[in-house]
């Protein structure tokens, strides 16, 4: 169909789930230099389907199936970055991936920085991040804001199915580690994919929603809830801008002011803890570099300071809800 004389975009309606394994496809197929391995990436397909039939399709060589070790497998994706390969590393979900925070932070954050350039790690390790879904403490917690605090690594969070269709391919060009977070809520989302589409920026916020009286600042998992609370807002009259930060490390600090310019207010969500939290840093540097453009304090919308319990009431009450997200905004509204 043509709209004003030109065509309308080709779009295919797929899922955040499909989006990453035809990002992995496309890898794949495009550089012999890349690989998928992790725990259960191959014959059963990743524990969140990311990978099935990626196997029969790449072969053992492609998507290696490794033992239960993080700290051993991520390890020998540090060494097969350093031998000139574009390793990708799967680890099921952030709180396992604590138990390779040593490989992490002291050998793939920073082989870069202490050989003076010498030694890149163009390593890219995802990990399933976040509550929502049941599955207790042990794997569902929101540790994005710990690797977004150290120097060395970049940190994206695709919280749409274009992002998760398109991050992959810069992530893999950058030299530094990259981590990417893929919320766990998020894989059954459905959406139209528009064909084609322009390379995505890892360096810049994406604004979801354009407004007038509130910037709601979010990422990830969270972007569903606070899309839907802008919704709400706009019945009462409040005309909200929803920011996506996308990458947590670096920060777009250039967005966060240019909206907070607009619309005088803010909300962060963020589901991770309060304290110590992203959301923390992104109220700072609000502070730091558009405090006289705020008309009303920042609201911070955030996880209950417990573990994520795996009763679904409970669960649900200690994260961030579109209603808590309405209340912050009129509070911040007055």
């Amino acid at each position: 169909m043509a709209t004003g004389g030109k065509e309308a975009p080709k779009t295919t309606r797929t899922t955040y789930r499909e989006a990453m394994r035809e990002a992995l496809r496309e890898a794949l197929r495009s550089d012999d230099r890349v690989f998928l391995m992790g725990e259960d990436v191959g014959r059963y397909g990743g524990s969140f389907g990311v990978s099935l039939g990626l196997l029969e399709e790449f072969g053992p060589a492609c998507i290696r199936d490794t033992p239960l070790s993080e700290s051993a497998f991520t390890g020998a994706g540090i060494g097969a970055a350093l031998a000139g390969l574009h390793p990708i590393v799967e680890i099921m979900t952030v709180n396992f991936s604590l138990l390779a925070l040593d490989q992490i932070v002291n050998n793939a954050a920073s082989l870069l920085h202490m050989s003076n350039g010498q030694l890149p790690v163009p390593l890219v390790i995802r990990m399933t991040t976040g509550a929502g879904r049941q599955l207790a403490a042990q794997h569902s917690h929101s540790l994005e804001g710990w690797y977004a605090h150290v120097p060395g690594i970049r940190v994206i969070a695709p919280a749409t199915i274009e992002d998760a269709r398109h991050m992959l391919a810069p992530a893999l060009a950058v030299p530094d580690p990259v981590l990417i977070f893929e919320h766990g809520s998020l894989y059954n989302t459905s959406g139209e994919l528009p064909e084609p589409t322009g390379a995505v920026d890892l360096d810049h916020a994406a604004i979801r929603r354009p407004g007038n009286d509130i910037s709601l600042i979010t990422y990830g998992g969270s972007l569903p809830k606070t899309l839907a609370a802008a919704d709400e807002l706009a019945h009462d009259g409040i005309s909200a801008e929803v920011l996506d930060l996308r990458t947590l490390r670096p920060l777009d600090d250039a967005a966060l002011a240019r909206t907070v310019s607009r619309t005088h207010r803010a909300v962060i969500v963020d589901e991770a803890w309060r304290t110590g939290s992203l959301a923390a840093e992104v109220s700072a540097r609000i502070a730091e570099t558009s405090f006289y453009e705020l008309d009303a304090p920042v609201e911070r919308v955030c996880s209950t300071e417990v573990p994520i319990p795996y009763a679904r009431q409970m669960e649900e009450a200690a994260m961030p809800q579109t209603a808590d997200i309405v209340a912050a905004a009129h509070r911040a509204v007055g």
